[in-house]
């Protein structure tokens, strides 16, 4: 009898996609960074649909943005890394829809183990809600990974209000889960003033579709 349960993709990728390692500039670690050709390949590998490659693909857009600006502002901060996370931050979603779970915390687990890149997979796994204090410096990639998740709608650039207004009236079945949806709302525009105050923008006026922060 044929078993009915779900496989789960194990194996590592990387002995197939040789990469050499980079210095992770916020720790000053060796760690693997993936470009975002191995990024792809990974979607590939985990069957990731066409609808959350183009969200992934907004989020690393506007998160990479934030990231070029701190690079600016003098934090030691790795665009690459904001990137690969941003780009593998839902790498485990098309997975649970299919079989239960927590996306992020599998997802974080997947890409940790892929890459073995602590920070990268850091934004992977918190980029639902920040369970920390919100220290942009000490926490820069991780943060600017949620900020960019917050930041789109599917696959459109919007402003927090409108994101969340969509999670509401998709997934507000409750009582409880419309709190829990506006407690993360609330942290999020917690976080845009975190960061405009640190990077002195106003992001909530920037639409991101520039190819970086102006002011």
């Amino acid at each position: 009898m044929q078993s009915t349960r779900p496989k789960i993709p194990m194996s590592p990728l990387w002995p197939s996609l040789p990469q050499p390692p980079v210095v992770g500039a916020e720790r000053g670690q060796t760690w693997r960074i993936p470009s975002e050709a191995r990024c792809v390949a990974l979607w590939d590998r985990f069957d990731m649909p066409e609808h959350i490659r183009a969200h992934s693909r907004k989020v690393a857009q506007v998160a990479c943005q934030v990231a070029e600006a701190g690079l600016k502002m003098g934090l030691p901060v790795c665009v690459d890394t904001v990137r690969a996370s941003a780009l593998l931050h839902d790498l485990a979603k098309i997975y649970c829809i299919r079989h239960g779970g927590n996306h992020s915390q599998l997802g974080g687990a997947w890409a940790m183990a892929l890459t073995g890149n602590p920070l990268l997979a850091q934004g992977v796994i918190h980029h639902v809600y920040w369970p920390f204090e919100v220290d942009l410096r000490r926490f820069f990639t991780p943060l600017t990974v949620l900020y960019g998740d917050k930041r789109v709608a599917h696959d459109q650039i919007v402003p927090i209000e409108q994101r969340f207004g969509d999670l509401v009236e998709r997934y507000g079945k409750t009582p409880e889960i419309r709190e829990r949806i506006h407690s993360t709302n609330r942290q999020a525009k917690d976080i845009e003033d975190a960061f405009g105050r640190l990077l002195e923008k106003d992001l909530n006026a920037h639409d991101f579709n520039r190819g970086r922060l102006v002011d």
